[in-house]
């Protein structure tokens, strides 16, 4: 979902899997990495087209090969972040629970990087300092399994030592959100993608905002009446942080007179994690996150911002949105075009080399529709391979992880026990090495264990309409025999036109090469400061006029823009 956001393609003509950073497939220049293909265009890359400053604060999970694809070579002036799922909030290093992969490199490095004009590197104990983290991380990463500090940053082997809140990675990428608000010229546009690392594993929060959760809980009584779990604590906490952060954000805008013509998106790119320890609740939605249930692809948004017309403020939209629609969206209100001329050049080598051609933009303006309560997506949308969405139907075929309705308040004492006593639900996208993990070698327990459904080849029909919690499946019901029929014959053509490049394998060099611009982990004695920084090989032309960047080593989603300031 977040290439898919990026380069304003569906995630079918994208990225549909997590594909370790390390992959690397030398035949295909191109396509043969991690993330968006090289030559796609990104959505910053067109706002800096209409004369935008770029900048961007959080994660960037789609790509880093080379520097065509990390942010400045996809548009930005200026990042603060990290590369991959997600890290420690607070040493940026990347145990098992936050990837949920081994990497070929153990996970031995640490992921948080600063890029602008003049600087592109990891985050020093120097620079984090400047963001307003004064203290040592004190962290020597030796395998990257488990992190060395608790949910709340204090050191798991000495608990009389705790990481102040100001070097919560989150505080840090506030902090330079805040500099980049308060620094701008506001005679020029300004566009920041602001990509929260919250709600993500793993469950880390401040100690302090613990207190005020557990203060507003102990004011409402719901702790008297239903379970209040140490995870769901966690992510109430978290929640309750990032809310903290929009509202520095527009308190900084309001205070720099940008607010009034800005325009304010917030999405999330898919429903929330309903295994241990993801902790998320979708209720009353079925699933969540890596299903295709509604619980896993629908999604909370709101704009807002002194650029949404009087009269829209405060209404609700009904209608249909993918999330490859922002980049056409934000696109067209700053008035440069949606197509993506650079992917076509390319186009003209791969098809001379015989490698997969890369999509045309599938997104599709949608600010005329939100404004006068159009319908832009009446036709077949491609969910997934799996999926198809026809509005007001949607077909759901195979099998299905996280297939359960789950309660007003979950995970719940009962479905921790449970988790614990190992009858899931359990993570179901652990890799070591590139090669997936599942929970079981039996293919009916993992089933059970990720408490998938399975709705076979012909596929489940709702009307998400009047139906969207997906109660009544109307596929065995002869009157909808003939749509049931049309959908699936409309996702196995749709299916034709996936895209599936060679991604190649794990590449050791990959490693190397991160060792080679970073060095080693951070001794607290004294050494270099790193990043994972992994560029592999050297910069290449592809096709006619397709240039990448001058080498250099070394992503919910909250966009500036129109002051024409976008919050993205």
């Amino acid at each position: 979902m977040k290439s898919s956001l990026q380069s304003g393609r569906l995630p079918v003509h994208v990225n549909t899997v997590n594909t370790g950073v390390t992959f690397w497939n030398p035949a295909d220049n191109v396509s043969g990495f991690a993330g968006i293909p090289a030559n796609m265009t990104g959505m910053a890359e067109k706002m800096q087209h209409a004369g935008y400053r770029t900048h961007l604060v959080g994660k960037w999970d789609v790509g880093m090969a080379m520097p065509a694809h990390t942010p400045l070579g996809k548009g930005y002036d200026s990042w603060l972040g990290y590369f991959q799922h997600a890290n420690d909030y607070w040493q940026e290093s990347m145990p098992l629970a936050s990837t949920g992969d081994v990497d070929i490199c153990l996970n031995k490095f640490r992921d948080f990087s600063l890029y602008n004009a003049t600087y592109r590197a990891g985050v020093t104990e120097e620079v984090a300092a400047e963001l307003g983290c004064d203290a040592s991380v004190r962290h020597v990463q030796k395998m990257g399994i488990s992190p060395q500090v608790n949910a709340t940053g204090c050191n798991k082997e000495d608990p009389s030592y705790c990481l102040p809140e100001a070097c919560f990675e989150e505080a840090m990428l506030n902090n330079y959100a805040l500099k980049i608000i308060k620094e701008h010229d506001r005679r020029e546009p300004l566009f920041l993608f602001y990509s929260f690392h919250l709600l993500h594993t793993p469950l880390q929060i401040p100690e302090s905002y613990l207190q005020q959760i557990d203060e507003i809980v102990a004011k409402s009584g719901v702790e008297q009446s239903v379970p209040w779990t140490q995870n769901r604590r966690l992510y109430a906490a978290m929640t309750l942080y990032m809310d903290t952060m929009v509202g520095n954000l527009v308190s900084a805008l309001k205070h720099r007179h940008m607010y009034h013509d800005t325009l304010i998106v917030f999405t999330a790119d898919n429903g929330g994690p309903v295994y241990e320890p993801g902790s998320a609740n979708n209720w009353p939605l079925k699933g969540g996150k890596y299903s295709d249930w509604e619980g896993g692809v629908r999604t909370n948004a709101f704009v807002s911002g002194g650029f949404v017309p009087w009269l829209n403020r405060g209404s609700r939209f009904s209608g249909v949105i993918s999330i490859a629609d922002w980049y056409a969206t934000l696109a067209s209100i700053a008035g440069v075009p949606v197509r993506d001329q650079k992917a076509e050049e390319a186009n003209r080598y791969l098809a001379q080399n015989g490698l997969p051609l890369l999509p045309p933009v599938d997104g599709r303006p949608q600010w005329e529709n939100i404004i006068w309560g159009g319908h832009g997506r009446t036709d077949p949308l491609h969910l997934s391979q799996e999926a198809l969405l026809w509005w007001p139907f949607k077909l759901v075929t195979g099998q299905q992880p996280y297939s359960f309705h789950q309660g007003p308040v979950y995970p719940n004492c009962t479905t921790v026990a449970g988790m614990k006593a190992d009858e899931g639900p359990v993570f179901s996208d652990m890799h070591v090495f590139g090669a997936p993990i599942f929970p079981s070698a039996n293919a009916t327990e993992q089933a059970e264990l990720t408490k998938a459904g399975d709705c076979g080849p012909g596929g489940c029909l709702f009307n998400v309409e009047h139906d969207p919690n997906e109660l009544e499946d109307l596929s065995q019901i002869p009157a909808y025999s003939a749509l049931l029929f049309k959908m699936q014959e409309k996702l196995y053509y749709l299916n034709q036109g996936n895209f599936n490049p060679n991604r190649g394998e794990p590449a050791v060099e990959a490693c190397l090469q991160a060792a080679s611009l970073g060095g080693p982990p951070q001794d607290p004695k004294g050494g270099r400061a790193w990043g994972l920084g992994v560029p592999l090989g050297e910069p290449r032309m592809v096709g006619a006029n397709l240039k990448v960047l001058p080498g250099f080593g070394a992503r919910r989603r909250l966009r500036v823009g129109m002051n024409r300031t976008i919050v993205g």
